[in-house]
């Protein structure tokens, strides 16, 4: 099978973990432009992880919740009816900070109480 990898970079170290467990099952496995293409632009980085999307049979997504490029990545994939596998999913993100926050402050007996 071939699969291609998308994610946030932050996680290279994930990428290739996962990329040699693949291999060593038989499939043929295809990594995003990460630093070592200096010659490419926002576009280009665009452009070649569209060409893995759209050569691969199958989509793994290593995300940190936060990487907007993922997102766009993840479009091209849902757009291309792509079937995708989530391997990691970072779990602390800013959302979570702000709902901890107000729980923080609401479920303490002398917290504001702003309820209608």
């Amino acid at each position: 099978m071939k699969i291609a990898i998308i994610g946030s970079s932050q996680y290279k170290d994930k990428f290739i973990e996962h990329e040699a467990f693949l291999i060593r099952r038989g499939n043929e496995v295809k990594i995003p432009a990460f630093d070592e293409h200096k010659n490419f632009n926002e576009l280009d980085v665009c452009e070649y992880n569209r060409s893995l999307i759209e050569w691969a049979d199958e989509i793994h997504i290593i995300w940190d919740n936060r990487s907007v490029g993922v997102l766009f990545d993840f479009g091209m994939a849902f757009a291309l009816r792509k079937p995708c596998k989530v391997i990691y999913l970072e779990k602390k993100t800013f959302a979570n900070v702000m709902k901890m926050y107000e729980m923080s402050i609401f479920n303490k007996p002398d917290g504001p109480d702003y309820r209608m």
